[in-house]
């Protein structure tokens, strides 16, 4: 239990007092071809009429004040950021992608002269969260947990043996009403056997990658745990608002590991890590499959078009089109159909994990145009 800390008060208002960082660096392989690495996945408009980024904003922005929230891309998406977004949000350029760990620093190291102490929201640009309000009211839980010195994550309750997600094991309880729990351990990615073990368990849940702490906490760690991307952070520090800041960008980026916060910080640290039950529903939309189970709209078959689509004798297909043309199936079950306007994907439904290695292929084979 957290000195001084009663889990049962809260005041609200200071949910104003503490920042956001929205991570939208990532590929997104899974859903080419319509994500590539000029419009990846969390610039396309598949949940909704926004893209996954307003989505995500428009989560937050009642919780803090624009300018307190801090958006992370890629350097090639920084304009198309700009464009989406405004101006009433801080947008960081990366310069390469290196994971969340320097994702997450870089974000930190921008925020440290605005205050060591106010908590920080750690958040993935393209996930699916339902019932906004309960997941705004559990993050104001984290950000009061966080400013005692805690690091808290979310854990989601399985709902079926996931090998695609890394698993947080739940040790003693902190708050039965309000489902905090100590975190036992971090488990990476299991095979089926193990999956199936961890959701008859009952004391694993799948791990959402948004985490809360404050920016004294995680650096703490990362220069305790990282010390090479705790190094790199200081230079840029050191060069924030100065005329060789790209420079030193660039040239600190180029010298780190690719890791993510779980394997860098996370899994190692001897801080206080909290795991907070999410009672929203949750999805990471990682895969057009699970856009598929996700999405609204499919007909007495299981067919589910995002597009002019025809679907005769056919069962659970999926037809996702950006090109101005009708698209027919018959006889089929269990497709994904993507069109695009120089690419088209025929994969089984049950495969779209794999179809990270079509755009691994595409480049070792000189066909990098279409990645």
């Amino acid at each position: 239990m957290f000195p001084r800390f009663q889990i049962n008060k809260y005041n609200i208002c200071r949910g104003r007092s503490m920042f956001v960082v929205i991570m939208a660096g990532g590929q997104g392989t899974r859903f080419w071809p319509a994500s590539r690495e000029k419009l990846p996945k969390q610039f396309l408009k598949i949940i909704s009429e926004k893209t996954m980024l307003e989505e995500t904003l428009a989560r937050i922005e009642p919780l803090v004040q624009t300018e307190k929230i801090c958006v992370v891309v890629n350097a090639l998406h920084e304009e198309l950021t700009k464009r989406l977004l405004g101006n009433k949000v801080k947008i960081l350029a990366e310069p390469i992608g290196r994971n969340t760990a320097a994702c997450i620093g870089l974000a930190v190291t921008h925020l440290l002269n605005h205050g060591k102490n106010e908590p920080i929201i750690a958040v993935p640009a393209d996930h699916f969260i339902s019932d906004v309000q309960t997941f705004r009211n559990q993050l104001l839980v984290a950000a009061e947990m966080a400013k005692e010195g805690g690091i808290v994550t979310f854990g989601i309750k399985p709902t079926r043996p996931e090998t695609g997600y890394g698993y947080i094991e739940k040790g003693e309880i902190v708050s039965p009403d309000k489902q905090i729990f100590k975190v036992e351990r971090f488990v990476e990615k299991p095979n089926l056997e193990k999956a199936l073990e961890f959701l008859s368990s009952g004391k694993y849940l799948w791990n959402s990658g948004i985490f809360v702490f404050t920016a004294e906490t995680i650096l703490s760690e990362i220069e305790t745990l990282q010390p090479s991307l705790h190094q790199g952070l200081l230079k840029i520090g050191k060069a924030i608002g100065s005329e060789n800041y790209m420079q030193v960008l660039t040239e600190v980026y180029e010298n780190l590991e690719s890791i993510s916060l779980d394997y860098a910080v996370m899994e190692k640290t001897q801080k206080p890590v909290y795991v907070i039950e999410a009672l929203f529903e949750w999805s990471d939309v990682g895969s057009w499959q699970a856009l598929y189970e996700l999405r609204d709209g499919k007909d007495d078959a299981g067919n589910l078009a995002l597009a002019d689509a025809i679907f005769l004798d056919s069962k659970r297909n999926l037809v996702y089109s950006e090109a101005n043309r009708l698209v027919c199936l018959l006889g089929v079950e269990e497709l994904i159909i993507v069109d695009t306007s120089d690419a088209l994907l025929v994969a089984n439904l049950k495969n779209s994990q794999e179809i990270r290695k079509i755009p691994e292929f595409l480049r070792k084979n000189k066909k990098s145009k279409f990645c």
